[in-house]
C-alpha cells in the first residue's frame, strides 16, 4: 500500500480514462489526481464535486477493486492506483478545511425528496447547488439510509458519514425526520406542496429463499439485524450466513467481532463470481471466516441446515456462471443461527399504496429521466430496481436531480 503522494505520482492520467469509464459517477479521476499532483487541493475537489457528493463515504466504501480501480491501466501488469484512498484523503480533506460544495443562485422551485441514503442526498444536493429549495423526508431520527443503518461502523466511520451528510445540508438543505410515507406522509399531500417529488426510499426487507424452515426463529434477514430491527446474542453460536455480497461479508464480520463461535458464509458459486467486495472477502478470511463456495442451502432444520453441492455452467445469455445442483450431494452441517443475505427487496405494501405504474419485477416504473407514471414524481435507486451499490444509487438521484431541474425551471 502507497501513501497517497506515491499513488498520485504512480498515476499514469491516461488520456482515454479507463478508470472514470468505469466509475457509475463517472468521476474524472485523472484530471481530479493531475491537479492534486500540483498541491490544487481545492480545485481538485470543485472537479470531483461537479459529479459527486458522497466521495468521503464512497472511496471507503464503494467496490472500487471492480469499479474505477478495476480499470486502471496499471493494474493490467502490477497494482492499480488506490483510488479509493485519494478520493477519501481529498474529500476529508476539504470538509477539515470548511470547503464547501459551489452553488447557484436561489430559484423560486421546491422539491421534496423521501428517503434520506445515497439516492435522496445526492439528489438533494444537486437539486440544491441548482438553487431549488430542497426538503428531505426521512422515516429515521438521522439520514443516510444504508449507509447508517446498514454498513457497520468498521467499514464507515459515524464521524465520516456525518461530517459527509453536513457538507450536504449546508447547501441549505431542510430535513424533517421520523416521517414515513404510508404511515404519518401522505404523497398526494407533498405533490400538491412542491414543483416535483423524488422518491428514493430503499429496498430494506430481506429477499426469501422460499425453502423450508425459514420461518424458523432462528432464522434471520441479514438486512433487519444491520438496520438495528433486531437484535440478535452471538456468543459462543454457531452462524450461518448465506449469500456472496457485502451484506453476507458484513453479517459475518458483525457476528464473528459479537462473539461467534463459529461462522461460515455459504455462497452457491465460485469465490471469482462472489459480488463482495475482494477486501471485504480478504478481511472476513482474517477474523477467521470459513467460506464454503458451490454450495447451496436446501432446508434449515432447528440446530441444523440441509447443504448440497453446485456445478457451475454457463448458460446462455449469462453474463456469470450459473450454480446447478449436485444429485445426492446433500449433507448436514450445524447452525445455531442462520441470516439470509440473498439480496433486498422494496416494500411491496407501501409501494402498493403509491398510485403509481410498477413494472414487472415490482419495481416502481420510471424512463429514462427516472420520471414516474406522475409527471411531478420521480424515483431512484433500490425502487427502481437500480444495481444497488451506493455509487449506482448516487448516480441515480444527481441524474433524477437534472431531469427535474431541466422541466422545473
Amino acid at each position: 500500500s502507497m501513501n497517497i503522494k506515491e499513488n498520485l505520482d504512480y498515476c499514469l492520467n491516461c488520456k482515454t480514462k479507463p478508470c472514470q469509464n468505469k466509475c457509475p459517477l463517472n468521476n474524472d479521476i485523472p484530471e481530479v489526481i493531475a491537479l492534486m499532483k500540483q498541491n490544487k487541493y481545492e480545485e481538485a475537489y470543485s472537479v470531483l464535486t461537479k459529479t459527486t457528493v458522497l466521495s468521503s463515504v464512497c472511496g471507503r466504501i464503494c467496490p472500487y477493486t471492480k469499479q474505477c480501480q478495476g480499470g486502471c491501466t496499471r493494474g493490467i501488469k502490477s497494482t492499480p492506483v488506490e483510488i479509493g484512498k485519494i478520493e477519501a484523503f481529498l474529500s476529508d480533506w476539504a470538509m477539515d478545511n470548511g470547503i464547501h460544495i459551489e452553488k447557484s443562485t436561489k430559484k423560486n422551485k421546491k422539491v421534496a425528496v423521501v428517503g434520506g441514503g445515497p439516492a435522496g442526498l445526492t439528489c438533494a444536493a444537486f437539486l440544491a447547488k441548482e438553487g431549488i429549495s430542497v426538503t428531505i423526508y426521512e422515516k429515521y431520527s438521522e439520514l443516510g439510509g444504508i449507509l447508517s443503518h446498514g454498513i457497520p461502523d468498521f467499514r464507515l466511520s459515524k464521524d465520516v458519514l456525518n461530517k459527509t451528510i453536513n457538507n450536504i445540508l449546508n447547501l441549505g438543505i431542510e430535513v424533517k425526520c421520523n416521517l414515513e410515507l404510508g404511515r404519518n406522509l401522505e404523497l398526494e399531500e407533498l405533490t400538491e406542496k412542491y414543483d416535483a417529488v423524488f422518491l428514493s426510499f430503499g429496498a430494506n426487507i430481506s429477499a426469501k429463499m422460499n425453502i423450508e424452515g425459514e420461518e424458523l426463529d432462528s432464522v434471520y434477514g441479514a438486512n433487519e439485524v444491520l438496520e438495528g430491527k433486531k437484535t440478535v446474542d452471538y456468543t459462543g453460536k454457531k452462524v450461518v450466513v448465506i449469500g456472496g455480497g457485502n451484506v453476507a461479508m458484513d453479517m459475518a464480520r458483525t457476528a464473528k467481532k459479537n462473539g461467534a463461535k463459529d461462522v461460515k458464509v455459504i455462497y452457491r458459486r465460485s469465490r471469482k463470481e462472489m459480488p463482495a467486495e475482494v477486501k471485504e472477502i480478504e478481511e472476513a478470511e482474517k477474523e477467521g471466516i470459513e467460506f464454503l463456495f458451490q454450495n447451496n442451502v436446501t432446508k434449515i432444520i432447528p440446530k441444523k441446515i440441509e447443504c448440497i453441492k453446485t456445478e457451475l455452467i454457463k448458460k446462455e445469455g449469462d453474463s456469470r456462471l450459473s450454480p446447478v445442483n449436485i444429485d445426492g450431494s446433500n449433507y448436514l452441517l450445524d447452525a445455531d443461527l442462520v441470516f439470509m443475505a440473498v439480496g433486498s427487496k422494496v416494500d411491496s405494501s407501501v409501494i402498493n399504496k403509491l398510485n403509481l405504474a410498477i413494472n414487472k419485477y415490482g419495481y416502481i416504473d420510471v424512463d429514462e429521466k427516472y420520471r414516474t407514471s406522475n409527471e411531478k414524481i420521480y424515483a431512484g435507486g433500490d425502487l427502481v430496481g437500480e444495481k444497488s451499490t451506493v455509487a449506482w444509487a448516487a448516480r441515480s438521484g444527481r441524474e433524477a436531480a437534472k431531469s427535474i431541474i431541466s422541466n422545473i425551471i
